[in-house]
């Protein structure tokens, strides 16, 4: 994966990995508890913070089940989705906003069986077969290996960006460039 390029380096660094509301990653990485914030949106407008957003690029989105769901809702995908069990991000987040706003487009209401803050969480739902849920392609042979999941269809033309967010607008620390530079790497092979 992508952070897993920072152990990679000649002189590997200790990395902590933390999960949180981007507000609260960013008000850390404004007194230097943090070195870098991976996000799906960048730094929302008038946050306060001195930050700068790096692009890394973006992923498609698809949307992916246990087997037995797979074959079941990936003939007529996305139409079969009108009524399917799915497991999604809770509401307000940037990718549940594209997905509802995707949804009302191709006319089809799915049964939303649980919502999550937490993606492991999400997908563990899925590998137990509770529904089918959304991921980006960038990270699809993970979900074959980790979570046995099988892809059912591409959710039309969305996509979910990612964005490095530090305090310098030049990435100058080593092990950033690094991680960013192998995450950019990874996303354009996806185009």
């Amino acid at each position: 994966g992508v952070l897993k390029a920072g152990l990679e380096m000649d002189n590997p660094v200790k990395m902590v990995c933390r999960e949180d509301t981007l507000q609260s990653l960013l008000a850390d990485l404004a007194v230097h508890r943090l070195d870098l914030v991976l996000s799906d949106r960048p730094i929302p407008i008038g946050f306060g913070v001195k930050a700068f957003n790096h692009l890394l690029g973006e992923s498609p989105i698809s949307f992916y089940g246990r087997e037995d769901l797979a074959a079941r809702y990936s003939e007529g995908f996305p139409d079969s989705l009108d009524g399917a069990p799915v497991l999604l991000p809770m509401t307000g987040s940037a990718q549940r906003r594209s997905l509802e706003g995707w949804f009302d487009e191709i006319g089809v209401t799915p049964e939303i069986v649980a919502e999550f803050d937490d993606s492991a969480l999400l997908k563990a739902f899925g590998e137990d077969g509770a529904g089918i849920f959304p991921a980006p392609v960038a990270i699809d042979s993970q979900l074959e290996y980790t979570y046995h999941v099988r892809l059912i269809g591409a959710a039309g033309s969305l996509k979910e960006t990612y964005y490095a967010i530090s305090p310098e607008r030049v990435l100058r620390q080593t092990a950033v460039r690094h991680i960013t530079d192998q995450a950019r790497e990874q996303l354009l092979q996806l185009k």
